[in-house]
C-alpha cells in the first residue's frame, strides 16, 4: 500500500519531473498543474492527471493558491509536494493545504514561518548554540539605526532582506560613505521582491565557502544529516556549480558542522527536510539561513549516500519513521552538479527559445535531471534553469574528469546555454585545486 494514493505536484520543470518519478516508484499517481506555457511539458505529459491552473505569469499560475488547492480537491490528491521555489516555503500556503484536509509534503506552516524569517530564524539560532555571523539583533528599521550598528559590527558590513532569499535584497556597504545608499537599495529590493522591506545587518565575510548541511527529521523524534555540500560557485548570489563532500572542510569539520545542525534539529521538534546554510571562513562556520525544503542540489547528496532524498520526504510527510539511525548513513566517493542555464554563456542574459536537438551523456555515474525533449520550446516567464547534469566518481579527480566527458556530448541546441561556461569552469587550475570561495567566480574567474 502506497504512502498516498495520489499527490499533486505544486511546480513545473526538472523538479516537477524529479517528483513524478520518485512517486511512480512508490506507487504513488500524481497530479501535475500547469500554466498555458507549460501544457506540452513533460511533467504534464507524464502525470497521470493534469489540471491547467493559469496563463503564464507565475502570480497567475504557480503562485496562485485558490487554483492549486482547487486542482487538489478536483482530482482527488491526498497530499501536495510543492518542489523548490514557488509555494515551497510558503507558510500561509503550507496552513491552507492541511486546513483543506491535504498533506502538505514539508514541515510545519510554524516552523516555515519561523525559519522564513531570517532575522527569527538567526535569533531562534542562537538560542539554539548555533554559530552565527555578527550582526544586528533585529530589523534595521532606520538609517541612524544601521549606522550605530555599522559601526558597532565593523565595516564592510552586509545590509539583507529579512525576507525571500535568491541573493535578492542584499547590498553591501565598504564604509560609512556608502550605507546610506545599500540601507535604502536593499529595503526597496526587498519590498518590490517579497513584499516586506525589513533589513537587517552582518558582518560582511572576505572570502568565505558557502557549506550546507543536509538534514531529515521525523514525526517520532529521529533526526539525520547527510553530511555537507560545497555551494560557493556562485554568480549574485546564484549557485553555479555544487559539489560534496567539500573540498574544504576535513573530517572532524565534517562531524562537528553535521552533529550541531541535528541537536539544532532536535530541539526545535522539525520534520520533513531542511538545510541548514553556512558561511565557512578560517575554520569556523556562521549560520546564515535555514530552508525548509527540497534543495536544487540534493542529486549530488543522493550520490554520494545512495538515498533518494525525495522519496524520503515523502515518507516522512505520510508519518512514517526514517527508519534509519545516523550510523546507517555512510558516505561514498565524491559528486558535482552543473546548473545548465538558457542563458547566454558570456552575458548571463535569458535566451528562451526551442530545442531543436537534445542529446544528454551517459555512462557510469552520470545523471541528468531535466524538463527537456527535442522541439520543446522554453518558455521565458520563469527560472532559467534548464538541466542538471549531476556526476559521481570514487575520488574528486575522477568526478572531474567524467564531467568534463558529460559537457562535451551534452548536446542542446536551438538556443544558447551555459554549457560553454561550465566547459571553462571544469578546466581552471583553481577549480581543479578547490581553492575557491563566494566570490571567486564573479571576481577572479569571470574578469581573468
Amino acid at each position: 500500500m502506497p504512502v498516498f494514493e495520489k499527490v499533486l505536484i505544486a511546480n513545473r520543470g526538472e523538479i516537477a519531473l524529479r517528483i513524478h518519478r520518485a512517486c511512480r516508484e512508490m506507487g504513488i499517481k500524481t497530479v501535475a498543474v500547469h500554466s498555458t506555457a507549460d501544457a506540452d511539458a513533460m511533467h504534464v505529459r507524464l502525470a497521470d492527471e493534469s489540471v491547467c491552473i493559469g496563463p503564464p505569469p507565475a502570480r497567475d499560475s504557480y503562485l496562485n493558491i485558490p487554483a492549486i488547492v482547487s486542482a487538489a480537491a478536483v482530482t482527488g490528491a491526498d497530499a501536495i509536494h510543492p518542489g523548490v521555489g514557488f509555494l515551497s516555503e510558503n507558510a500561509a500556503f503550507a496552513e491552507i493545504v492541511e486546513a483543506h484536509g491535504i498533506t502538505f509534503i514539508g514541515p510545519s506552516p510554524a516552523h516555515i514561518q519561523a525559519m522564513g524569517d531570517k532575522i527569527t530564524a538567526k535569533r531562534t539560532m542562537v538560542e539554539l548554540g548555533v554559530p552565527c555571523v555578527p550582526g544586528s539583533e533585529g530589523e534595521v528599521k532606520t538609517l541612524e539605526t544601521a549606522r550605530a550598528e555599522a559601526k558597532r559590527i565593523g565595516y564592510p558590513i552586509l545590509v539583507k532582506a529579512a525576507a525571500g532569499g535568491g541573493g535578492r535584497g542584499m547590498k553591501v556597504a565598504e564604509g560609512p560613505e556608502n550605507l546610506e545608499e545599500a540601507f535604502h537599495m536593499a529595503r526597496r529590493e526587498s519590498a518590490a521582491a517579497f513584499g516586506n522591506d525589513a533589513v537587517y545587518m552582518e558582518r560582511y565575510l572576505s572570502r568565505p565557502r558557502h557549506i550546507e548541511i543536509q538534514i531529515a527529521a521525523d514525526n517520532h523524534g529521529s533526526v539525520v544529516h547527510f553530511g555537507e555540500r560545497d555551494c560557493s560557485i556562485q554568480r549574485r548570489h546564484q549557485k553555479v556549480v555544487e559539489e560534496a563532500p567539500s573540498p574544504a572542510l576535513n573530517a572532524a569539520e565534517r562531524e562537528r558542522i553535521g552533529r550541531r545542525a541535528v541537536d539544532a534539529i532536535s530541539r526545535m521538534g522539525y520534520r520533513s527536510l531542511g538545510t541548514f546554510e553556512f558561511l565557512y571562513e578560517d575554520g569556523e562556520f556562521f549560520f546564515i539561513e535555514m530552508n525548509t525544503r527540497l534543495q536544487v542540489e540534493h542529486p549530488i547528496t543522493e550520490a554520494i549516500t545512495g538515498i533518494d532524498l525525495v522519496r524520503l520526504q515523502i515518507q516522512i510527510a505520510s508519518g512514517a519513521p526514517l527508519g534509519m539511525t545516523q550510523k546507517d548513513i555512510t558516505f561514498s566517493g565524491h559528486a558535482i552538479e552543473c546548473r545548465i542555464t538558457a542563458e547566454d554563456p558570456v552575458t548571463f542574459q535569458p535566451r528562451p527559445g526551442k530545442v531543436t536537438n537534445y542529446h544528454v551523456p551517459g555512462g557510469l555515474g552520470v545523471r541528468v535531471d531535466s524538463a527537456l525533449y527535442a522541439g520543446y520550446p522554453v518558455p521565458p516567464h520563469y527560472d532559467s534553469l534548464i538541466a542538471k547534469l549531476v556526476v559521481h566518481g570514487s575520488t574528486r579527480n575522477e568526478c572531474l574528469l567524467r564531467l568534463r566527458r558529460s559537457l562535451d556530448e551534452f548536446v542542446i541546441e536551438g538556443l544558447p546555454t551555459t554549457i560553454p561556461l561550465h566547459q571553462r569552469l571544469m578546466a581552471d587550475p583553481d577549480f581543479i585545486n578547490g581553492d575557491y570561495h563566494i566570490r571567486w567566480l564573479e571576481q577572479e574567474f569571470l574578469t581573468s
